[in-house]
């Protein structure tokens, strides 16, 4: 059936790299370099928002439990149950909070100085991308030597590099050449690096900024704008300018424009609209992989939701973002109890250092891969393995606190 037929192909999309469920952005942060993708601090003033860092660090499990094939746990991650993952998630917070921090500082300090600093923060994303880029490709190339296993090469996207490392390195500075896993870190790099006069627009005309950016959305759906990458017969995986309306639809809402919605986004119709959408979405998404569900999308919905782009960041992905943010800010609000409980608080420290713990986990992914499938494949090895890089991951982000929180001690006795 066409139904079927067309589903099969969207599940092969969905299996690729996902990320984890939305948290809405604090409003009190005020920017810093060095703590993650959309790095922030609480301001002293006000109390943290932990839905993010919660969400974020919930985000960083589930790619790294995504990015290891074979592997009984990442069954529990949200790829397997909607039409968007943390991609959009990650994309809309960081549109957010980069509007939110920066726009406070346009006002403050000039456009050139915030520009200045919006620029900055992208570089260090940038020398961060090149430091995975070669730090994992050595990783690659190590394992392909040591255990005779070209395939690696083709899975990982690091054949070209192999070929032709010299030619795959410039393409790598460039942005156009990215191994398996690493392409969300370029397309916030680019989005980033030209936030600054949409930023500007926004703050000035912030409607008909966000049409715009809408207009660029719907031409690149209808006229396949993308960027090219390496090699030459491929483009950008996320295509930047489909991408780019949620992380200025983001910054549309870091400015004033989620206080216009709150009416809207708690509405019991409209949460219930955004509900009835979700589980549509959950039983289309189970009927890829679940036969008895076979021929559930009947073949006149299938022409026009199939196939489900993440390239092009599909309408119906970006509808079930939406859904998925309203049932979310309902559902978990910024007060909660258990937000301050100890055992959210591994979760919670992993979103705070988020930069380096993606990093982290994107070489932990590609190493528990090697060990399902050369040494020993087992359920009990795939348990062990992801409980261990999450530990991992959790340690690294501990250490990471500490050392923060001694700087910032240091940095304080100086000033008195």
């Amino acid at each position: 059936m066409l139904g079927t037929e067309l589903a099969r192909p969207a599940a092969r999309e969905a299996a690729a790299e996902r990320f984890a469920v939305p948290a809405p952005a604090p409003r009190e942060y005020i920017a810093s370099d060095t703590s993650g993708l959309e790095a922030a601090v609480p301001a002293a003033s006000t109390g943290r928002d932990l839905r993010l860092d919660l969400f974020r660090g919930l985000a960083l499990w589930f790619i790294f439990l995504n990015h290891i094939p074979n592997n009984v746990v990442n069954w529990i991650t949200t790829r397997n149950f909607g039409f968007s993952d943390a991609t959009e998630i990650f994309v809309f917070i960081s549109g957010y909070t980069a509007a939110m921090v920066y726009g406070r500082q346009m006002e403050t300090s000039g456009v050139l100085v915030t520009s200045a600093r919006i620029w900055r923060r992208s570089w260090q994303l940038y020398v961060a991308f090149i430091f995975l880029f070669v730090v994992y490709l050595a990783e690659i190339s190590y394992v392909i030597g040591r255990f005779s296993n070209p395939l690696y090469a083709e899975e990982m996207g690091a054949l070209q590099f192999l070929s032709e490392p010299d030619v795959a390195l410039v393409q790598a500075l460039l942005l156009k050449f990215r191994p398996a896993n690493m392409d969300v870190l370029p397309l916030y790099i680019v989005l980033l690096a030209g936030f600054p006069p949409v930023l500007w627009a926004l703050r000035r005309w912030p409607d008909v900024t966000l049409a715009a950016s809408f207009a660029v959305y719907v031409g690149a759906g209808l006229f396949g704008w993308n960027l090219p990458a390496y090699p030459d017969d491929k483009m950008w995986f996320f295509n930047p300018y489909a991408w780019q309306f949620l992380f200025v639809f983001g910054g549309w809402c870091g400015i004033g424009g989620s206080d216009r919605l709150t009416r809207l986004v708690h509405s019991r119709l409209v949460v219930g609209i955004a509900a009835l959408y979700l589980l549509v979405s959950l039983a289309v998404v189970v009927s890829w992989w679940w036969h008895p569900l076979d021929g559930l999308v009947p073949e006149a919905v299938g022409r026009l939701i199939y196939p489900i782009s993440k390239t092009d960041l599909a309408p119906v992905r970006l509808m079930h973002f939406l859904a998925l943010a309203v049932v979310v800010v309902r559902l978990v609000p910024e007060n909660l109890a258990i937000l301050r409980s100890p055992i959210l608080r591994p979760m919670i420290l992993c979103g705070q250092h988020s930069l380096e713990i993606f990093c982290f986990g994107v070489f932990l992914s590609f190493a528990a891969h090697f060990v399902l499938n050369e040494i020993v494949g087992t359920v009990f090895m795939q348990l062990a393995l992801s409980l261990a890089g999450i530990t991992l991951m959790v340690a690294l982000s501990a250490l990471l606190s500490w050392y923060s929180r001694v700087e910032r001690g240091l940095a304080a006795r100086k000033n008195l």
